[in-house]
């Protein structure tokens, strides 16, 4: 490779917008964006002419679950994937792996475990559980310092159980611990009380529901759930003054209250996923249980409001929640939607199904750059070095061609587990090279690439 790689394209995202320019690459750091023009030819100068150029994707909710359920997902499938899908940082979420990220001891296993074998880098999440939010809540402080981007806690059960859910009081505890200290606190908010009375009501129904029907798993699911939660979330984070961000939020009935937040200047903030974006309840067949997730993929108005709430601004940003597992935990041979585990498994696809949706919508590629890379590495506290094609950043870089269309096939999926609501969906938008600070991570058509990866922790 030579010393310096010189890219230039007619379309580059940079934060002043998109323009024509040529962005010069030197120890994998951005050294200067200058005029289109400025192109001098020879090794290591490349023209992608109307390709578009934008920084590398960053996704902080990825469930990596190495090690512990590798059958799941690991790390070397994982970051293929999100290589190929144009992403370049995913930040891991702490459940799901064995041992979970709840203490210093777990994260250094962790850490330990994905040392060379990443071919992106990879920050951690830590993990809030009661364990470590009641009495001594030093865990959390030696977590934080040993290199996780923040915290993220479950309101009602997480499917595992080694990563119990908290209560009310144990998210007051942990917000008074993190204050001051710029770590986010992040919420999977659905109350357990909402949920209750909905299996409570359907138990007494007879027939029973059938499960296999998706309308089934969704009224097991209301958006009182979520609404209550993020309700209560809200009146925590302005008692306490610790940002508050809610995880893949589902139902837009929340968005009121978010919009209270923002009016008041409370640190409430709130992300949600693609499958959210691209999917509606209308279309899951009965017996899918690959669309199976917790907050559930809702109806089409409710998508509606969603993407409304993106061009506003009251939801900051969009991230996967890649949340594979095998194919026999999705009970294929039943399709019985309650028995099933929740998960969707989307990170390769996470960039064309959004910029489907924003095309169709009238969307320009500035706002998804937003959404999914500048907010992203803000929310995980490494703006200074992701998420923006500018001078001093990461060389983290994507060519992109806006305009091709692909169909989803087995045969093209990197995740460890093909199963997937995407397979057989025609996207737009082609990733066609990834730059992971200057160097290929991913070449459309090529072998993977060597792993480049590496642990990043808060800037």
């Amino acid at each position: 490779m030579a010393d310096e790689l010189i890219l230039r394209s007619t379309r580059v995202v940079t934060p002043t917008g998109v323009r024509a320019a040529t962005v010069h690459i030197r120890d994998g750091r951005i050294a200067r964006v200058s005029e289109h023009a400025d192109f001098p030819v020879g090794p290591g100068a490349r023209d992608v002419g109307e390709l578009v150029l934008m920084p590398g994707v960053v996704d902080t909710h990825v469930h990596i679950n190495e090690p512990g359920r590798t059958e799941w997902e690991g790390f070397e499938s994982a970051t293929r994937a999100a290589a190929a899908g144009g992403i370049t940082t995913v930040v891991d979420m702490p459940l799901n792996s064995l041992p979970p990220v709840t203490t210093a001891a777990g994260l250094m296993t962790k850490a330990e475990t994905m040392e060379g074998r990443c071919a992106v880098d990879v920050g951690l999440w830590g993990g809030a559980i009661p364990d470590n939010t009641r009495g001594d809540t030093s865990v959390l402080a030696d977590v934080l310092g040993r290199g996780a981007l923040g915290f993220k806690c479950f309101l009602a059960p997480s499917g595992v159980d080694e990563f119990p859910c908290v209560g009310v009081d144990d998210v007051r505890r942990a917000l008074v611990r993190l204050h001051g200290t710029g770590a986010v606190f992040m919420v999977h908010a659905e109350l357990p009380g909402p949920l209750d009375e909905a299996a409570r009501s359907m138990a007494l129904e007879s027939p029973p529901p059938d499960s296999r029907a998706y309308s089934t798993w969704l009224r097991s699911r209301p958006p009182a759930a979520e609404d209550e939660a993020v309700a209560m979330l809200y009146r925590l984070c302005k008692e306490v003054g610790t940002p508050v961000h809610i995880v893949h939020l589902s139902s837009a009935g929340a968005l009121e209250t978010l919009a209270r937040a923002r009016d008041e200047g409370v640190p409430l903030t709130a992300e949600t996923a693609p499958h959210y974006l691209h999917f509606t309840a209308e279309q899951v067949p009965d017996g899918a249980t690959w669309y199976k997730c917790a907050p559930p993929i809702r109806d089409r108005g409710n998508r509606d409001r969603l993407w409304k709430a993106l061009e506003d601004g009251l939801i900051s940003m969009v991230v996967s929640d890649h949340s594979p597992c095998t194919p026999d935990l999705k009970r294929l041979d039943t399709g019985d939607f309650m028995a099933a585990w929740g998960g969707i498994a989307g990170l390769q696809f996470s960039l064309s199904a959004v910029w489907s949706e924003a095309h169709a919508r009238g969307i320009g590629i500035e706002r998804v750059v937003e959404w999914m890379c500048r907010a992203p590495a803000r929310h995980a506290g490494i703006a200074s070095r992701k998420g923006a094609i500018a001078e001093g950043m990461d060389a983290d870089l994507v060519v992109f061609d806006p305009d091709a269309t692909f169909t989803v096939s087995a045969p093209f999926i990197h995740h460890r587990n093909k199963l997937t609501p995407y397979e057989g969906e025609t996207l737009r938008g082609v990733v066609r090279e990834t730059y992971l600070r200057g160097r290929p991570a991913h070449q459309a058509g090529h072998a993977p690439q060597r792993a480049e990866g590496r642990w990043i922790t808060r800037s």
